[in-house]
């Protein structure tokens, strides 16, 4: 009997997880074409070829399909991201090129990063993202460093963010095409050539 049970609710999450899946591309595809906003619920059910009594089991709108994939992303993101602290224990100074996992990320989600950094789509896509980062940013920074003073944090925290976003937006530039290992090893030599992280007494150039 719990056999059964069991396989009825996998059968149940595996319907869910593909339902979200088809609306999630459906989204993409149509996000290569206008805004957000200009997208209905009609238009992507027909498109994620579902119905619209399947779409209101999971979603109120069409901005809620966005906003829990963009979640996912920046959760799966921040994971990424925190792997080289856990890794250092934050002592982020002992950082390897090969503890760097975000350009994965980045190539995992390809067809989502690709929407975000169109110059055809609207810009508050890229700032949602790069507040998403900086505040993920500052969080981790200020548990590996706590000897700078709040403003210069600040504008550290900005400076770390926009050398991340800046190496995206080249990449998108280049359809993704570098390999992230090798970006890996751009951002571990430029770190270290640009004194990433600023010694104890707060010297950062």
């Amino acid at each position: 009997m719990f056999i059964i049970i069991w396989r009825k609710i996998m059968k149940t999450d595996l319907r869910i997880i593909k339902t979200q899946e088809s609306l999630r591309n459906a989204l993409l595809i149509l996000l290569k074409t206008k805004p957000l906003e200009s997208i209905n619920i009609a238009e992507l059910c027909r498109c994620a070829k579902i119905n619209r009594g399947t779409f209101y089991l999971h979603y109120q709108n069409v901005h809620g399909v966005f906003e829990s994939y963009f979640e996912e992303i920046i959760d799966d993101l921040r994971k990424s991201y925190e792997e080289p602290y856990h890794q250092t224990d934050f002592n982020i100074q002992n950082l390897k090129s090969d503890m760097i996992i975000i350009f994965h990320h980045v190539k995992r989600y390809e067809g989502f990063y690709q929407i975000i950094f169109d110059e055809a789509n609207p810009v508050k896509y890229y700032y949602k993202l790069f507040h998403a980062i900086r505040k993920m940013m500052k969080e981790m920074t200020m548990n590996s460093i706590d000897y700078l003073p709040d403003e210069k944090m600040e504008y550290f925290v900005s400076y770390q963010t926009n050398a991340i976003m800046g190496i995206l937006v080249e990449w998108h530039s280049k359809q993704f095409a570098t390999s992230p290992d090798e970006l890996n090893e751009y951002l571990y030599s430029f770190s270290n050539s640009l004194n990433w992280f600023p010694n104890k007494q707060g010297d950062a150039n």
